[in-house]
This record gives C-alpha cells, structure tokens and sequence, in this order.
C-alpha cells in the first residue's frame, strides 16, 4: 500500500478526495437538513445531457455539463417558485429528460461514440492538475460562502417562513443554493461519476446526522467522515483493484447502515430501560 504513494496520480486521487468532502460536507449536510435530497439528484442526473451535449458540439463534456446544470437549476428555481410545479414532478421530469437528452446528442455525434463508463460512475485516479484547481477553488468558495451566511442559511434550512417574515432574501439565497449544487456536482463527476455523486452529497450527513446538535457540527463531522471515506474508498480500490467510485460509495453505505442500526439499537435499550 505504501507503494501506492510514489505515484503522481494517486497522490492527486487522495488530494482531490480530500477536497471534493469539504464540498460535500457543507453542502451536503444543508442539503440533508432541507430535504432536497431528490433535488440533487434530479440535477446530477441531467448533468449527463450537459456532457452529451458537449460531445455533440465538441467541447469540453465537463464545461458542457457546467453550463447545463447551472441552466436546469436555475429552471427548477423558477418553475418552483413561479409556476407553483410539484416539485417531486419536476425532479422526476428534469432527472429522466436530462439523460435522455444526453443520449440523443450522442446518437447525433458523428464518429466513435465515447466511453462515458467514468462519467456515469467516476474515475478520481484520472483525475487532472487542472480538475484539483478547480475543486479547491471551490471548496475555499464554498467554506467562505457559509462562514459569511450561515445565520442566514442556517434559518432558511429550518424556518424558511421566519426567514421570509424577517425580510431575508430566502427566493436569491434558494437560487444560490440549487447553483452551488449544479456546481459541486460536476465536480464530483471525477470523483465518483453521475450516477454516484448524490450519495456522496448525502451519505456523509446521513452518517453525521446522529452524533450533531447544530448544523455546523455537522457540517465539520461530514466533511471528516467524507474525508475518510474518499480515502479509504480509494484505497480499496488500489488494494482489490476495483472501480473508486463504487468503493467510495460501498464503503460509505456499509458505514451508514452501521451507524443506523446502532442507533435503533441505542434507542431500543434506552426505551426499554425507561420503561423498566
């Protein structure tokens, strides 16, 4: 295992996990908090029409699903906040249009079709220098963005009608959120691809959730235990030579389940000692 760390690309893997988890656990535990679980992962989902549709004009599949998702999230905003949609209906619209979107711009992109097997599951061990500058830059965005908000955010994520009597400004600071999402998610495309990113948004929370009193508790237990999930993930995946993406999420539903049942457990004793 030691080995492991003479080279270049492991070493940025275990880096860029690193930072990918202060991501995911700040925005991550918000997003638990505030129920948008489905949200995030209607809007990972339609990422993959973004990477479709940069194939398709040729440019970048990561800058194509940028621009995308910005685009659905801000849709959602507005439908949501406007039209008065049902947003479990919406989600389930944007989630399935989006890779289906995606698949249609494939079909239309003239030559070889593209391997999009480290898109839809991730592959952090390919991970560039430029995909690290981009993380870290928004890692530090978003550690900075809570630290400055988070009276605010912290009242919108549990009394969003005492943040709107109060005059907050809860409609620019949803909008806000649901980018900051669109955002981390095609980051996290490297790290462990569409179709696992939005259990690495939640997983990490869901763990968090039990041991924490306040939202910023949690928000600092998730991101240290999405920090040893990302690197025990990987290497699991060095040592059984096994996709990262996978590792990093199985060892983070192992983990939960843990968690979960030693939590029902606490909670039997502790009723039956009361009873008692």
């Amino acid at each position: 295992m030691i080995e492991a760390f003479t080279f270049d690309f492991f070493r940025s893997a275990i880096l860029a996990g690193l930072m990918a988890s202060v991501i995911c656990g700040i925005i991550g535990s918000y997003i638990y908090v505030k129920h948008m679980i489905s949200v995030a992962g209607g809007i990972s989902h339609a990422a993959f029409g973004g990477i479709g549709l940069g194939y398709l004009l040729g440019v970048d599949p990561l800058a194509g699903a940028f621009w995308f998702t910005l685009g659905i999230a801000a849709l959602i905003w507005g439908l949501v906040e406007r039209a008065k949609e049902h947003i479990d209906t919406l989600i389930g619209a944007f989630w399935a249009g989006g890779m289906a979107f995606g698949i249609l711009c494939l079909s239309f992109t003239p030559g070889y079709t593209p391997d999009l097997f480290s898109y839809l599951f991730g592959n952090i061990l390919l991970v560039t220098p430029g995909h690290l500058v981009m993380t870290a830059l928004l890692g530090v965005f978003v550690m900075l963005l809570f630290f400055i908000l988070y009276p605010v955010l912290q009242a919108l994520a549990f009394d969003p009608e005492y943040a709107a009597i109060s005059n907050l400004p809860v409609r620019s600071l949803h909008l806000l959120v649901l980018a900051l999402i669109a955002v981390s998610v095609v980051v996290l495309i490297q790290v462990v691809g569409i179709i696992l990113v939005i259990a690495l948004l939640t997983l990490p929370a869901a763990i968090a959730r039990p041991f924490s009193k306040t939202l910023k508790g949690m928000m600092i237990r998730a991101t240290g235990i999405s920090m040893l999930l990302t690197t025990g993930g990987i290497m699991f995946s060095w040592i059984f030579d096994i996709p990262s993406g996978s590792s990093i999420i199985l060892l983070g539903v192992l983990v939960y389940f843990q968690v979960l049942g030693g939590t029902e457990l606490a909670g039997y004793f502790g009723k039956k000692v009361t009873e008692g």
